[in-house]
């Protein structure tokens, strides 16, 4: 049975890509779980190259295929702000933060569309990989609603449903979000082993 390391200690996004890159060819392990505690340093520019910075360096470190991702919010009326820098955007890596600052820095722009991006990688140790990224639509609103979530997701408005990410059950909002849509996307280039297609 061939090994993959997920580049993460994120139980929920963990058990999301176990669930649906499920394969009884693979077993999968966490960063944690193999006891590598060595820095990645993110220096991409964008979602996708900084997922190829993580897996790659597990991979070639550890000799193992290694999945990653990156994700983040781009807001299109700040040139794409907060993106890879969404999670630690206020300089503090606190959500309350992190949203003060964002709509502080909407409050006279008009374009308030945003997206959540997700990007995934898979990397072998050969040097082979495959890298794809999905996004997921809202508009930016003032006033936060709802308790579920994290991050900006009571800021993150759906017209569609007429509610924010927060204001959805969590099964509800994995089954259509970034993250969810690239695994799938993920799914369909690669072999139950993780060989490419």
């Amino acid at each position: 049975m061939s090994m993959v390391v997920i580049a993460s200690n994120n139980k929920n996004k963990v058990k999301e890509f176990k669930s649906i890159l499920n394969t009884d060819k693979i077993e999968f392990k966490t960063l944690s779980e193999i006891g590598y505690d060595k820095e990645i340093i993110e220096d991409g520019k964008t979602f996708e190259e900084n997922a190829i910075i993580k897996a790659r360096q597990i991979a070639l470190d550890l000799n193992v295929i290694a999945i990653s991702d990156d994700s983040g919010l781009v807001c299109h009326g700040l040139n794409g702000a907060p993106g890879i820098y969404s999670a630690r955007y206020a300089g503090t890596n606190n959500d309350k933060d992190n949203n003060e600052l964002l709509i502080k820095n909407l409050q006279n722009v008009s374009d308030r569309t945003a997206s959540y991006v997700c990007a995934i990688c898979i990397y072998h140790p050969n040097g082979e990989y495959k890298v794809v990224s999905e996004t997921v639509d809202g508009i930016i609103i003032d006033t936060p609603r709802g308790e579920n979530g994290f991050g900006y997701d009571p800021h993150f408005y759906i017209e569609e449903w007429k509610k924010t990410f927060a204001e959805v059950p969590l099964e509800v909002k994995n089954q259509i979000s970034h993250r969810r849509k690239a695994l799938y996307k993920m799914k369909e280039l690669i072999n139950e082993d993780f060989s490419f297609k």
